[in-house]
Order: C-alpha cells, then structure tokens, then sequence
C-alpha cells in the first residue's frame, strides 16, 4: 500500500495537488515572486528548489525530467536560461517564504514565496546592519573623491584668480564710495 505524503493535503487527489504545485511553480518562475497560501508556499518550496538543481545541470535529461512538471517551453527556457545560471555558485536555498497578513475573505495565513536575488538582499541586508561591506561601499565613493582633488584644485585656482579680478574691479569702487 503506497504511503501518504507528508505534510498538508491542499484539497482534492493527489493529481489535483500535483497539478496545482505545478502550476504554482510555473507562476513563480514566470515572475519571481507569488502570492499564496502558507500551506501551498511551504509545498511548493521543495518542488521548486528541486526543479532549480535540475535547471543547474543543464542537460537534455534533467531538461525533460523538468518539463514533466512544468508544462510552459518559455517557462522551461527561463528556467534552464536564466534562473539556472544564476543560482549556479549557490547549493540550496533559492526560494525564501514571508508571511503577510491574512487572506481578509476567511482569514487564511498568506505568505509571499520568491526566489531569491544574492547581492541585492546581501547588499541590503548589510547596509541596514552598517557592517564592514557597508563600510567599504560609503569608503569607495570617498575614494573616488580623493582622486579627484587634482581637478578640485584647478577649479579652486580658477575660482580664486576670478575673485582677485573682481576684488580689483571693485576695489577702485569702494574707494570712491569711503571718500562719499
């Protein structure tokens, strides 16, 4: 007798959950993030995560294993094109799940489920922290000043030898004023 799959029943036959996990993955991949139930984020999670270490390899074979889930040949080529490589020097851990407010119709528990971006949320992360990368980052546009200082002084040089032209213009000005 075949066992039960762990975890919640999200309603109908097992073709049914299937069906609905695989569409659910679809429309994560079609636009990074979704909006959904806890129960059906926390299904889909493994499934896509599964489908991603496929993409990464690459080949014809992991390639059809994937189309039998995801039935959309665009969403397959993004997948294998764009998401796969991306995710290339990563083992694990591509989809993050974040709870919202609940559903206002029946109160269900709703959860954002997206794929995540590296840098972007480690750039992020750090900066709000005001680690040693954040740091560097506020340390590279000083530098970049520092360099520029030779134009800086030209520009001082310049602005000073047209505030000595004018001090001499004036200058024959403010002596006719004092003898008034």
């Amino acid at each position: 007798m075949p066992t039960p799959t762990k975890g919640a029943r999200l309603g109908g036959s097992p073709a049914h959950e299937r069906l609905l996990l695989a569409n659910l993955a679809t429309a994560l991949f079609t636009h990074g993030r979704i909006k959904t139930t806890e129960a059906k984020a926390r299904k889909l999670r493994p499934l896509a995560e599964r489908l991603i270490s496929k993409a990464k390899r690459g080949d014809l074979h992991n390639r059809r294993e994937v189309l039998k889930t995801i039935r959309d040949k665009d969403v397959l080529h993004k997948l294998f094109a764009e998401i796969g490589p991306h995710f290339a020097d990563r083992n694990g851990g591509y989809t993050r799940i974040v709870k919202t407010m609940p559903r206002k119709g029946d109160n269900a528990p709703m959860a954002v489920i997206e794929l995540i971006a590296d840098k972007l949320v480690a750039t992020e992360a750090e900066k709000a922290r005001g680690t040693k990368f954040a740091k560097d980052e506020a340390a590279a546009p000083a530098a970049a000043v520092v360099e520029t200082p030779a134009a800086e002084e030209a520009a001082a040089d310049e602005a000073a030898e047209t505030e000595a032209v004018a001090e001499v213009e004036e200058t024959p000005e403010a002596e006719a004023e004092k003898s008034e």
